[in-house]
């Protein structure tokens, strides 16, 4: 482990900077899933370009740390430039913007990935509260108060709001996560608590992939409700 990543520190609004246990379990998780998921990063860089044209590594500024912007990866999961016309908005379900194997990385969380090199870059954490985009922090700052104590600790890959709440849908489910992600903002230098955070992020991430793979019900399996709909 590379003694300049270990040591790099940042400092909160309260002045304390991040543990080194914390970090140092950053980037090894980190390394261990961009060198060990190397084969399958491949695969799903080579599946993006073979669906949609653009980019495959999806590049956003999101706001950070003591709300420092910083340069987000993802891979691409919508339509290239899917914002050019809607301006920063979250996805719905069933967005007309999001491709077939995007709907798939989204499901699993495999759009994520790439994050892992933001955290070696020391701009993101493995565990903490989701990075937003600068127009939204500004707009959900002046209506939800205590929204802004998200940015005085590092963002995170994944957070405790997010294996309980799920992706952002509406200001009540933002609202609803703030709780989650205010109690892990006071627990942040309990490292069991990162533990069990990503250990629930793999349970989400298999669900997820249960759910893409589970087939749909032929027309004589499926109950009276589902024939309705």
């Amino acid at each position: 482990m590379h003694l300049e990543l270990l040591e790099q520190r940042h400092t909160d609004e309260t002045g304390r900077g991040v543990p080194v246990q914390k970090r140092a379990l950053d980037i090894l998780v980190a390394s261990i899933g961009l060198v060990f998921g190397l084969p399958l990063w491949c695969l799903i860089a080579v599946a993006i370009r073979l669906e949609t044209r653009g980019s495959v590594i999806y590049q956003q500024e999101r706001v950070g740390l003591n709300r420092r912007p910083f340069r987000m990866y993802k891979f691409r999961s919508m339509v290239d430039d899917a914002e050019r016309r809607t301006g920063p908005v979250w996805a719905t379900e069933g967005d007309p913007r999001i491709t077939r194997f995007g709907a798939i990385l989204r499901s699993t969380h495999l759009d994520e990935v790439p994050q892992f090199l933001n955290v070696l870059r020391g701009e993101m954490s493995i565990v903490g509260p989701r990075p937003e985009r600068p127009a939204l922090v500004e707009r959900l700052a002046e209506s939800i108060p205590g929204y802004q104590d998200r940015c005085t600790v590092l963002p995170g890959i994944t957070g405790l709001a997010q294996v309980r709440s799920g992706y952002d849908r509406s200001i009540e489910s933002v609202k609803r996560k703030l709780r989650y992600d205010r109690y892990y903002i006071r627990c942040r230098r309990c490292l069991t608590l990162d533990l069990k955070v990503m250990a629930e992020t793999v349970r989400v991430m298999c669900q997820g992939l249960l759910a893409w793979r589970k087939p749909e019900p032929l027309p004589h399996q499926r109950t009276a409700s589902q024939r309705e709909a």
